[in-house]
């Protein structure tokens, strides 16, 4: 069983954020989490990896950028989203384990941008937003390819910002979430429910993690 989560509010120079550890027993490492451009933790992809992970040796901290934590609802540019990741990093890191820096959409892209000069073990990218819907020629290819780390990327079957099959090849281990869209919803038509979608998910990124080593 996991204990209780706690906040932790953290100074950085884009602003005060906010860490919501979800910790692990005998935790081996850290998952820290970044939410999107248009949401927060709430999202079902991250509440089910808090949920899950900690019974797999995984302490989970869950994210919260500046904007989000001053009730803005817009997100800054993403030079200032970085500012606010390394910010938190060193909260992040504060437990001595090795820290696996992820999030989701935006998030995904902060994790990508700053995992080799903040020293992370590895990269979880979830719903990576290779691309604007409807813009292929507008990638972002090449901050997933720069992560320079131990990269999963885990994609929704139908997401408009990049469909699994549009990737290019690259050091990085991709999972499929069938029918899955940006935030991993999927159709009644698809016959999955959202728990054994979340499951597929949450496998899949135990799964990844024991690999790490």
């Amino acid at each position: 069983m996991s204990r209780q989560p706690r906040t932790q509010n953290v100074t950085t120079d884009a602003g005060e954020a906010r860490i919501t550890w979800v910790t692990s027993p005998a935790p081996r490492l850290v998952l820290a989490v970044g939410h999107g451009a248009g949401g927060g933790i709430e999202a079902r992809d991250l509440k089910a990896l808090a949920a899950a992970l900690p019974g797999h040796g995984v302490t989970v901290a869950l994210v919260e950028q500046p904007w989000r934590v001053a009730g803005k609802r817009v997100a800054p540019a993403p030079k200032t989203l970085d500012t606010g990741w390394r910010g938190l990093w060193p909260a992040l890191a504060a437990p001595g384990l090795p820290v696996v820096s992820g999030g989701r959409s935006a998030g995904a892209r902060v994790a990508c941008r700053t995992a080799t000069e903040l020293g992370a073990a590895a990269v979880l990218a979830l719903s990576f937003p290779l691309h604007p819907p409807g813009k292929p020629e507008k990638s972002r290819a090449d901050e997933l390819l720069g992560a320079g780390v131990p990269t999963l990327v885990v994609q929704g079957g139908n997401d408009p910002f990049g469909r699994p099959d549009e990737f290019p090849p690259g050091p990085y281990a991709l999972a499929e979430v069938p029918h899955g869209d940006h935030g991993f919803a999927v159709p009644k038509r698809s016959g999955a429910t959202e728990e054994q979608t979340m499951r597929v998910l949450t496998e899949a990124v135990a799964e990844w993690i024991a690999s790490l080593g």
